[in-house]
């Protein structure tokens, strides 16, 4: 194992890290695998509101679309993201693509519970949802209890070249590009000894103080 982690940096600063938030990320992940399925909807709202804007703020505009039953009713979702307390960048396209998903979602409902691998189900998302990239499609797919999929934001690259994983991050993700990282990512996780989701939250909580989703 230590010669596996000798190509790394700072592997024992990031183990000790992981010993003192491991329980914590351990909840969070039984969380996700514990969603109820009249949720999906609006993780899937959540994933498509956060890029490009941050996490809190798509979490505040969630619960907003939720009480508004955005699922059910006719709303202004644009005029929601708009607000100062929650604002979304992009928000009239990002409505758009509410607006798009709610009409498909009894489509993508059938598709998560039709047997599909998660890297089946997020290539069919990538090419079927629209505001769905390689990284919201993991992040969803994440967030309802998939697992072994790389979210490659900018915190997570960030942390990756820290550590020696990569050498660079890229300006752009291509598709090639990104299964290319997510290797990568998979190889390190094994190497350390914590899974690629362990990691990615406590990446997380590290740049942000918070395991969030």
């Amino acid at each position: 194992m230590r010669a596996k982690q000798a190509k790394y940096r700072f592997v024992e600063e990031l183990l000790a890290r992981f010993d003192t938030q491991k329980s914590a990320i351990r909840r969070r992940l039984n969380d996700f695998a514990s969603i109820q399925i009249d949720e999906y909807f609006y993780e899937l709202v959540y994933c498509l509101l956060t890029p490009q804007s941050s996490a809190i703020n798509a979490g505040k505009a969630v619960e907003t679309l939720k009480a508004t039953d955005l699922m059910s009713q006719n709303v202004d979702a644009s005029s929601l993201l708009r607000q100062k307390n929650s604002y979304i960048r992009f928000h009239n396209t990002k409505a758009r693509h509410l607006s798009a998903a709610k009409a498909q979602f009894p489509e993508i409902a059938a598709q998560l519970s039709n047997g599909l691998t998660s890297v089946q189900l997020r290539k069919w998302l990538v090419d079927n949802v629209k505001g769905f990239g390689w990284k919201e499609a993991s992040h969803f797919l994440r967030n309802v209890g998939h697992r072994n999929l790389a979210i490659l934001d900018r915190h997570i690259l960030r942390n990756l070249k820290r550590h020696n994983v990569i050498h660079r991050i890229p300006k752009s993700l291509t598709p090639r590009r990104y299964l290319t990282i997510e290797t990568q990512f998979a190889t390190f996780a094994a190497d350390v000894g914590i899974s690629m989701d362990e990691l990615d939250l406590l990446f997380w909580s590290e740049e942000t103080g918070e395991i969030l989703k």
